[in-house]
């Protein structure tokens, strides 16, 4: 394909994994306002992050099987415009419980843009590419922690938080437009996908019982969801742990951001020296260590601010190199069914995230130590996994030469 075609792609397919990011990053300088407007608590409002996790976990089981069955872009189509309809829902939300449900529903409609999106990389370009290929997207999905905190802060102090709301349905609106006029479809309707639920299942559990699969997803989705904790908690941490200002935060979320982006642009580096397997297991192994000495720091009083700030872009760093490469393992034994592959991956990848939120949103809202005691876990179940999945995938390798 020629250079502005690729270019094209690259940045559609940038937008529709962004979207969900963004709609993450945009409303978080946002809780101390909807606190105040919706007559609740900060931790409490968080509880509409998880409820969007979780609407993203249950949404992509239920779009993988869709895309495979009739193509990536009308699924796509439908979940979009559910997305910008519920997204209004939530510029009318007059109490919390309302914020709550519309989020969940924004989910279930925002998550077709990064099912598709994985699903259309996995059709468009060889296994070799794979990893490279989501390098790049990450530098376009890298401009919603850029952009997207600071916009937020900026709005909801100008306009009011609800605003934050309908500028996503207007970014949804572009992105629709997009999809339709630069991304070809990749992959025509499939009859032979049957939308049975015992058959649906029997499907995921082949895709699970993968060794491959559900290695480097499990370990990765754990390893990840330590960026859903920081985001969880990074608002009560910064806003009201540190007492900056809802700009200065969106300004601190930008600059962390950059760690993440930095990390991942120098993994396409990397991959012309290292196998994407080698990558994976040095980013984990560091992300515990620092992740660990976080904990250990906030609680003995170590980090102040700034300590605190260097210490997560060294983690979100971490992340950036992890995030790629343990993607592109899980999806590489996939061709037919790469749509539900995603699926099943994106909904482990956000079910463990809404998880780890939920528990953060339950302990403690006064303190970093949650959020610090809760990344370093993650990180470290994460390799334990890594390395206990290797060492079996490598026992079945050798057991199959002997045979």
């Amino acid at each position: 394909m020629s250079g502005t075609t690729y270019l094209k792609l690259i940045l559609t397919l940038g937008s529709l994994t962004a979207l969900g990011p963004f709609s993450i990053d945009m409303y978080l300088p946002g809780f101390p306002a909807i606190a105040r407007d919706l007559h609740t608590t900060v931790p409490q409002v968080a509880y509409s992050l998880s409820s969007y996790f979780i609407g993203i976990s249950i949404g992509q089981l239920i779009y993988g099987p869709l895309l495979d069955r009739f193509g990536r872009k009308y699924p796509l189509y439908v979940g979009l415009l559910i997305y910008i309809a519920a997204a209004l829902g939530c510029f009318a939300s007059a109490s919390i419980d309302a914020l709550i449900v519309w989020r969940f529903v924004q989910a279930i409609g925002g998550c077709a843009a990064s099912v598709a999106a994985m699903a259309m990389v996995r059709d468009l370009f060889p296994v070799s590419d794979i990893a490279r290929v989501f390098s790049k997207l990450i530098l376009v999905v890298g401009l919603s922690p850029l952009i997207a905190p600071t916009a937020g802060g900026y709005l909801t102090a100008a306009l009011g938080w609800q605003s934050v709301f309908v500028s996503l349905a207007i970014i949804a609106v572009l992105i629709l437009t997009a999809v339709r006029f630069t991304l070809p479809e990749t992959k025509g309707p499939d009859p032979s996908h049957v939308l049975h639920p015992v058959l649906i299942l029997r499907n995921f559990w082949s895709i699970l019982r993968t060794p491959q699969f559900y290695t480097y997803t499990l370990a990765g989705s754990i390893a990840f969801s330590g960026l859903f904790v920081y985001i969880s908690g990074s608002p009560v941490v910064f806003m009201e742990y540190f007492r900056v200002t809802e700009r200065q935060y969106g300004w601190i979320f930008a600059f962390l951001a950059m760690g993440l982006i930095g990390a991942s642009q120098m993994n396409t580096l990397l991959l012309k020296r290292y196998r994407s397997e080698q990558i994976v297991l040095a980013a984990m192994t560091c992300q515990s260590l620092i992740g660990l000495f976080f904990y250990m720091g906030i609680t003995f009083g170590w980090l102040g601010l700034g300590g605190t700030i260097a210490t997560i872009f060294c983690f979100l760093s971490c992340a950036g190199l992890t995030m790629p490469n343990s993607t592109a393992l899980s999806l590489a034994p996939f061709e037919r069914n790469a749509g539900s592959a995603s699926s099943v991956m994106g909904a482990m990848q956000m079910g463990i995230g809404a998880l780890a939120t939920v528990v953060v949103g339950s302990l403690d809202a006064h303190s970093a130590v949650p959020m610090a005691g809760a990344m370093a876990m993650t990180a470290i179940l994460g390799l334990m996994i890594l390395t206990c999945g290797s060492r079996m995938m490598r026992s079945m390798q050798l057991s199959k030469a002997a045979s």
